[in-house]
């Protein structure tokens, strides 16, 4: 028993010394998202979406919930947006080029299409972000004419 209270105590001790440790948040300006949605032009409807579903994952402005406080869920929440950030960023959107944006948005659709995203570890503590068979339909007829757009911009090989 005395083992059993020593790495107990060991652990609350660990813990708290942890606590000490974050990484840095993902905190940008709100204004890096201004022109993604300028040239995208979303409709209501999908800039909510993409507000409460996609921007804080993919975008340098995270909204960050109480439990992000703790240590090691802060980790964990900050490899998810730089996984997400790294594969799609709204806020990096005017440096990358007609194709790349095309093909982001090729993928988009297909990840929203088969409800790959948002990720059910996000739903799970953000409602909000699940979307309904309505919200899915919306964001894809706006993904698929932002490609119809680019398909008419010149493309430099």
């Amino acid at each position: 028993m005395k083992i059993l209270k020593k790495a107990l105590l060991f652990l609350i001790i660990v813990f708290v010394i942890a606590q000490f440790f974050r990484p840095e948040k993902n905190q940008g300006d709100i204004a890096t998202i201004e022109p993604f949605l300028v040239e995208t032009n979303p409709p209501e409807d999908v800039k909510l979406i993409l507000k409460e579903a996609c921007f804080d994952c993919h975008s340098d402005v995270t909204r960050y919930p109480w439990y992000n406080n703790i240590t090691p869920v802060n980790f964990w929440l900050k490899g998810h947006i730089d996984h997400g950030k790294k594969h799609f960023n709204v806020s990096k959107w005017e440096g990358n080029s007609i194709k790349r944006k095309d093909h982001k948005f090729e993928e988009l659709i297909e990840m929203v299409e088969d409800k790959s995203m948002p990720l059910n570890s996000y739903t799970w503590t953000h409602s909000d972000a699940k979307l309904t068979d309505s919200q899915i339909e919306s964001a894809l007829d706006w993904a698929n004419k932002v490609r119809l757009f680019y398909d008419f911009k010149p493309k430099p090989e």
